[in-house]
């Protein structure tokens, strides 16, 4: 039996999540303790007490999901529970190569913050936005984006499974997008609550900044197999690393190929270690005889750890 743990990306956040660990876990609080060392900003108070709105901003949601992702983790390794392997879904990829040993946490925390920095400014508010359809393969919906980027830009960016891709673009040229793709069939074309049109090419800016910065931090070959969003491979070297987190940033984030992968290297069992179900719902949809479990499964601790050391 192979394991792997899977790290969810923004969009997981929410008020009150990592409080239970942070006030019965010693290794969650030194996790959450050396998040607000290293940050400019009240991380903790931030994820156990809001507000909402301050914590969906991608600056916050960032670090505050990555930090309270590991602090699961860290829990899961107090208790024997390792995996044979890891991926992360966008931001979830540094949680994963954390995971792996490839980054520290505190350079990674640092370097997501950034992230969420250059991500929310490479293109100005109310210029692009991202929706999810529903119902439609992806091939159909890339299509469906070349014909309305007559409008403007917009690309299919988040496979996540099938029957469900994300598109991001400019406004004029996403509604077009959404108005195609009905006619096409889709099911639903639903408006995410994002303020950009992230893993787009728009997001290019970003990027180069990131770059730079990943050029001063220092990174490792992972200890562990980890699999890239962007080619839906295993990342090897530092090298590949540092390339795969900047393409990254406006490269789609090819999930169901990357769970598909570890199927196919005999990855029978997964894990979502971080807030919500995201990762768990996508996973169940992409194969049903997969074992997956999450974080939640249980509103007490003690019995989500009882239950993954019967699985693991």
């Amino acid at each position: 039996m192979k394991t792997a743990f899977l790290f969810p990306g923004q969009g997981s956040q929410y008020v009150g999540m990592g409080k239970t660990l942070y006030e019965n876990y010693e290794q969650a609080r030194k996790i959450f303790d050396e998040a607000n060392s290293c940050l400019s900003i009240d991380l903790i108070s931030l994820c156990f007490e809001g507000p909402e709105e301050e914590l969906a901003k991608t600056v916050n949601s960032q670090p505050a999901i990555l930090t309270t992702s590991l602090a699961y983790m860290e829990v899961l390794k107090e208790n024997g529970i390792m995996p044979h392997g890891a991926a992360g879904h966008s931001l979830g990829e540094y949680s994963a190569l954390v995971s792996a040993g490839s980054i520290s946490f505190k350079d990674a925390v640092s370097l997501v913050r950034k992230r969420g920095e250059f991500m929310q400014n490479a293109v100005p508010l109310g210029k692009g936005g991202m929706a999810a359809v529903m119902g439609l393969k992806a091939e159909t919906i890339q299509k469906v984006c070349q014909q309305a980027s007559s409008r403007g830009v917009v690309e299919a960016v988040n496979l996540n499974c099938s029957g469900q891709v994300v598109i991001a673009g400019e406004y004029d040229a996403l509604e077009e997008a959404c108005r195609l793709a009905g006619e096409k069939g889709a099911k639903r074309c639903v408006s995410l609550p994002v303020s950009a049109p992230f893993h787009s090419s728009l997001m290019q800016p970003a990027a180069e900044k990131l770059a730079a910065e990943l050029e001063k931090t220092d990174i490792h070959d992972p200890k562990l197999p980890v699999v890239s969003n962007v080619n839906a491979d295993y990342l090897v070297s530092a090298g590949e690393v540092r390339k795969a987190l900047k393409d990254q940033v406006c490269s789609p984030v090819r999930w169901q190929e990357s769970v598909e992968k570890m199927i196919e290297d005999d990855y029978n069992v997964f894990l979502e270690v971080g807030p919500g179900k995201v990762l768990t719902g996508l996973n169940r949809k992409i194969n049903r005889k997969l074992t997956v479990l999450n974080m939640e499964i249980e509103s007490c601790m003690e019995k989500v750890l009882a239950r993954v050391k019967e699985v693991f």
